[in-house]
């Protein structure tokens, strides 16, 4: 971890909720959401970039003297879904585009002269800036955050496991000789809201070897997932809705295709008290 560089934001809103106890899914504004996300994600961005500034002139280090998205080899962030990450990416250019001498965005950012004089509060919903952004920052995607979308992408949003979920993406997507040295951003978010954007360097040597090793088992498990058909996957949900706070409840499924060391609902007594056991 890159002491001294971790920059959080914090604000109270109705974004992504659960006002209903009685119910397993939340009250969602979809369209908040995404504008408290984006607006977390500009915050912290501008936050650490100030930090990292800072500290530069504090340790005559002149890395951080110019922070900005050349300055990861990667990007990870907390992934409800792939597009808004990809949308993420071409904020953080955004924000590095509207923080450039005016007099050098033509040779940086060929293109996208006519946007330099918005205001950043006002493009949450421009779609001419996020097209525009987008396709400009598209290899740039490619490259430092499209390998930390695997597990996303082939699971879907796992919450505050996503953002881990796609350092192991990441981590699995090169040799430990290609990670080592690599300095790899984070932004971390939760509805509410609370955001945090911070920095590691991967130091090549035995420690890292060892972890990446012990990540070989990934591509395996996704290749042993059970493919079945929609109609037998909302008969699952229906199931899981209609037993969803019940006690006492025991689960009639079958564990016989968890995968061994999966730990699962044995069951739940009258006062709420729940059993589990762990697939040998």
């Amino acid at each position: 971890m890159e002491r001294g560089l971790r920059a959080s934001f914090m604000a109270h809103a109705y974004d992504f909720y659960k006002p209903n106890l009685s119910s397993e899914y939340p009250a969602v504004d979809g369209k908040l959401s995404i504008q408290c996300y984006l607006k977390a994600l500009d915050n912290c961005y501008q936050l650490y970039c100030q930090k990292a500034r800072k500290l530069s002139a504090l340790t005559g280090d002149s890395s951080n003297d110019a922070v900005g998205i050349n300055s990861f080899d990667a990007v990870v962030f907390h992934s409800p879904y792939g597009k808004l990450v990809e949308k993420s990416f071409a904020r953080l250019v955004l924000n590095d585009f509207l923080s450039t001498p005016k007099e050098t965005i033509l040779e940086l950012y060929p293109g996208l002269e006519k946007f330099s004089n918005i205001k950043l509060e006002e493009t949450y919903f421009d779609r001419d800036v996020e097209k525009g952004f987008m396709a400009f920052s598209k290899e740039l995607f490619k490259r430092k955050t499209l390998p930390s979308l695997l597990l996303s992408n082939q699971v879907g949003n796992m919450y505050t496991a996503s953002l881990y979920g796609g350092l192991v993406s990441y981590l699995i997507s090169k040799s430990v000789e290609e990670l080592g040295g690599k300095r790899v951003g984070f932004f971390s978010y939760g509805s509410g809201l609370a955001s945090t954007m911070f920095s590691m360097k991967l130091v090549a040597g035995p420690k890292l070897s060892q972890l990446v090793s012990q990540l070989t088992y990934v591509h395996d498990l996704l290749a042993q997932r059970r493919k079945i058909d929609p109609a037998e996957y909302s008969k699952m949900m229906e199931s899981k809705e209609a037993n969803y706070n019940k006690a006492p409840f025991t689960p009639t499924s079958s564990t016989d295709l968890l995968f061994p060391g999966t730990w699962f609902l044995v069951d739940v007594d009258s006062q709420y008290r729940r059993t589990y056991d762990k697939v040998k």
